[in-house]
């Protein structure tokens, strides 16, 4: 006979092929739910991150509220006070941006916990009389808008006794945070503002730094602002 000397060999070729399909479908599907799950996961942490800067934003605005009212009582009663009962910081001055319009409150120390309510003053244990006042803030929050501070423009500081300074901003640059240069100690009375650089990056704790510094223009004393709190009203 002229018959196939392997009848069925055809049918296991195609049963095998039809198993291999079945594989690959399998395999289809498990990429493919693999595929949402990290789609999802991506999505979650997206929202995540988005939740947490708003947060930030609204706690940072919500803040400076209680440190108003801290500030006011700080200043009738001529002691530190604090903004709320288990702060570790207290309001020790104002500082205006005079071109911008804008008012803050600036905290004691630079720690983690005062930044994310305001912008805080360096203790700085190994220069007690420096006469340069360096005052950090975050690039997302209080200082966002030293970028637009100008060269000639002017800066007034209320220190916690009442008295009132204006300073004049002559230099703005991006250093790296090993440049420590703008911390010490210099021969006039100073602003040095620093937060992080670039402004609009998208994760925190670069190597850069953007630097605003101001120098004493009118002693204080000599100079009065009504959009200042008066120590004694």
């Amino acid at each position: 006979a002229h018959g196939d000397p392997c009848p069925d060999a055809f049918d296991h070729r195609y049963a095998a092929a039809d198993y291999g399909r079945g594989d690959k479908k399998k395999e289809t599907a498990e990429v493919a739910l693999k595929r949402s799950v990290i789609s999802a996961g991506l999505a979650a942490a997206g929202m995540l991150v988005i939740a947490q800067g708003f947060w930030i934003s609204i706690k940072a605005i919500a803040a400076q509220a209680f440190l108003n009212h801290a500030w006011v009582e700080t200043l009738e009663w001529g002691a530190p006070q604090k903004p709320w009962p288990w702060a570790d910081t207290w309001p020790v001055a104002q500082l205006k941006f005079d071109a911008l319009g804008e008012s803050l409150i600036v905290l004691e120390g630079t720690n983690g916990a005062a930044l994310a309510f305001g912008p805080g003053r360096m203790i700085n244990n190994g220069y007690p009389n420096n006469p340069n006042t360096v005052i950090a803030g975050h690039r997302d929050t209080h200082f966002a808008d030293l970028k637009s501070v100008k060269v000639g423009q002017l800066l007034t500081y209320q220190s916690s006794d009442g008295s009132v300074q204006s300073f004049e901003v002559i230099d703005t640059r991006i250093v790296h945070e090993t440049q420590t240069g703008v911390l010490q100690p210099t021969t006039e009375a100073t602003l040095t503002l620093i937060t992080c650089y670039p402004f609009d990056a998208i994760a925190p704790g670069g190597p850069l730094r953007y630097v605003v510094r101001a120098q004493l223009e009118v002693p204080d004393y000599s100079l009065s602002s009504s959009s200042f709190v008066s120590k004694n009203p």
